[in-house]
């Protein structure tokens, strides 16, 4: 057994005894008599000099003193595995994480004062301009396909060598009836952007440059609304109907008199007569052109144009839709005349298409109007399944539209990859012809109450104008009547609205989904036709009796309202409308666009009223103000 020393510390007379051999821990401690005696608390003291001796490990949530030290590099000056820099630590994403100290200069306010001290002028600048970006709150509604400003420039230099139609080089009979008949008698009639880029591409300038028939029958008209679209689609495709007639006189006339000469030598008269008439009724209900639209209203608003060129032009042009009954229907689809241009619903096409599947076999030219609409979830299937059965037969497809969102931009990508688009420079921007205001329904006297807004605002119009601008001259003289359309998200809204503002002296009529198919056109009528005399109209008329007849004491006669949904809102020509009222905020841009763009049409001014509400974006309202005041597209 080996020696032991006992030493006494000087300090608690605490006597340790240890061997000679080193060992890790002491074997034992023995206190003195004395020390016990005169300090009882010695032998907890003890204990504690026993815990200090051994050697204790680290917690696992304890940090280590090097933590907040960048990462070490290799040897060679080489970089590590994971790309730390010498100084990363201290600069980079983590920098004042894992810090045992907190460093002064790090808080807000040293950050502030060394600003201020320094005069950081640039960095100050560059955080103002990431909070300004422009449309930061429409960008996050992503709706709409964006457009380069380098290929808006560029379109504009090629649509400044237009300046008349007489340069397009149509048949002669077409050219003669744009203005009389297309534009109504308009002086001074020009080509609108639209039409000058869709007229000369869908008259095939474009074959030239390309050897690819798809790419030649594939076509996308964008242009902001107002802007003339109809006649920009409307004259190529009269234009190639009646080329199309003369090429098939010229060179059918001999082979259909050479057959007729075979056949009359095998076949009796009676034979001969049967024969004639089988033909006459294949060509029945066998269109070359037909025109696709959401709505039955653009049905009649399409058919009108379509109508004012057939009676110089020489060509039939009928429109179906529900509003019709079956009997007309039929009769304008399998007349016996046969039919060169129908205009229909796509819905109640193709269920005469399932009944006769023959209807569409000989159509060369489907334009799908208001394309963001007829490619949307409701019409979608009855739009391609027209499209699958003309695609035989068809030698143009064109869709037209006033917005292209980004669903509808990713779906023709997919699907028709070669289409030609024909964007117009303005393309979803609202045109600075149309000034928008804003009401703040929660200041005034308004009380937070949007109905008190809107028959404020429509009184407001009614006492600053009483009769049209000066600008209407080249129309039909107006008849004095101010007519204001009021734009609700909700269709439940419609009818409330209406009744309120008939409270207030207001003659206001409701359009909805659930309005009388008859009363449709009567309502429409009063919006849509400038040089419609007052009170003409049955349905507005009647409702206009009604206001006349009540018992309030101060009336609005110069000012009829039309209060309505998005149902309005899609291709309407809305042109004796100067004042739109949007009650609810839109949903989202595109919606924006179109409401807004049933005002300031064809050339004319107009204003949008817009009644921001406690719960509505304030500041998508406010960057749509912004960009019509710069003229930039909302997106």
């Amino acid at each position: 057994m080996s020696r032991a020393l006992q030493s006494i510390c000087i300090f608690c007379e605490t006597k340790t005894i240890s061997s000679l051999t080193p060992l890790r821990r002491p074997t034992s401690i023995v206190l003195s008599p004395s020390a016990s005696s005169i300090h009882p608390q010695w032998s907890n003291q003890t204990r504690n000099v026993s815990r200090l001796a051994v050697k204790r490990k680290p917690a696992r949530l304890d940090l280590s003193p090097d933590v907040a030290k960048s990462h070490p590099r290799k040897k060679g000056g080489a970089k590590d595995r994971r790309g730390f820099r010498e100084g990363f630590a201290n600069n980079g994403p983590w920098a004042g994480m894992n810090r045992t100290r907190v460093n002064p200069a790090s808080l807000p306010t040293a950050n502030l004062r060394a600003m201020s001290q320094a005069g950081d002028k640039a960095s100050a600048g560059k955080s103002n301009n990431k909070s300004r970006e422009p449309f930061h709150a429409l960008k996050m509604q992503r709706a709409l396909s964006h457009v380069p400003y380098a290929k808006r420039t560029a379109i504009k230099q090629a649509m400044s060598e237009v300046e008349s139609f007489a340069q397009f080089g149509l048949v002669e009979r077409v050219q003669e009836a744009i203005v009389p008949n297309g534009l109504g008698g308009m002086l001074d009639a020009k080509p609108t952007p639209i039409q000058k880029l869709a007229i000369p591409a869908l008259l095939g300038e474009r074959k030239k440059r390309t050897r690819s028939k798809e790419v030649r029958k594939q076509f996308l008209l964008a242009a902001e609304t107002g802007s003339g679209k109809t006649l920009a689609y409307m004259i190529p495709t009269i234009d190639a109907l009646k080329r199309q007639e003369v090429e098939e006189e010229e060179a059918g006339e001999a082979e259909k008199t050479a057959n007729k000469e075979e056949e009359k030598k095998t076949l009796d008269l009676y034979d001969l007569e049967e024969l004639e008439a089988q033909e006459a009724k294949l060509a029945a209900g066998r269109p070359r052109i037909i025109i696709l639209v959401p709505t039955s209203e653009l049905v009649d608003q399409v058919n009108k144009t379509a109508k004012a060129f057939a009676h110089h032009v020489k060509f039939r042009a009928r429109a179906i839709s529900t509003a019709y009954s079956a009997d007309v229907i039929r009769n304008s689809v399998f007349n016996p005349a046969g039919i060169d241009m129908l205009i229909s619903t796509p819905q109640l096409l193709t269920s005469i298409a399932q009944a006769t599947p023959g209807v569409l076999s000989k159509v060369t030219h489907l334009i799908v109007d208001e394309a963001d609409s007829l490619l949307d979830k409701s019409f979608e299937e009855h739009t391609t399944e027209i499209i699958s059965r003309t695609t035989p037969s068809l030698k143009q497809l064109i869709m037209c539209s006033a917005t292209i969102p980004r669903k509808m931009d990713n779906y023709l990508r997919d699907h028709y990859p070669d289409i030609v688009r024909l964007t117009t420079p303005n393309l979803h921007a609202i045109p600075r012809r149309v000034q928008l205001a804003v009401v703040d329904c929660d200041k005034g006297s308004f009380f937070c109450n949007k109905n008190l807004a809107c028959a404020d605002a429509i009184w407001n119009i009614g006492k600053k104008a009483s009769v049209h601008d000066s600008e209407d001259s080249s129309y039909a003289e107006g008849d004095g009547i101010k007519r204001v359309v009021v734009f609700v998200n909700e269709r439940s809204t419609v009818g409330e609205l209406a009744t309120y503002l008939q409270s207030k002296g207001i003659d206001a009529t409701a359009f909805t989904r659930d309005t009388d198919a008859r009363a449709e056109k009567d309502i429409l009528a009063e919006f849509t036709q400038a040089d419609l005399p007052q009170g003409s109209s049955s349905a507005v008329g009647g409702m206009s009796k009604a206001w006349q007849t009540s018992g309030i004491a101060r009336k609005l006669d110069n000012v009829r309202v039309l209060v309505t949904t998005d149902i309005a809102s899609r291709g309407i020509d809305t042109t004796p409308v100067r004042d739109v009222i949007l009650y609810d905020v839109p949903n989202s841009t595109i919606d924006f666009i179109h409401r807004l763009g049933r005002t300031g049409r064809m050339g004319r001014r107009g204003r949008g009223i817009v009644l921001v509400g406690k719960h509505d974006r304030r500041d998508v309202v406010s960057e749509v103000k912004h960009g019509m005041f710069r003229g930039q597209a909302l997106i």
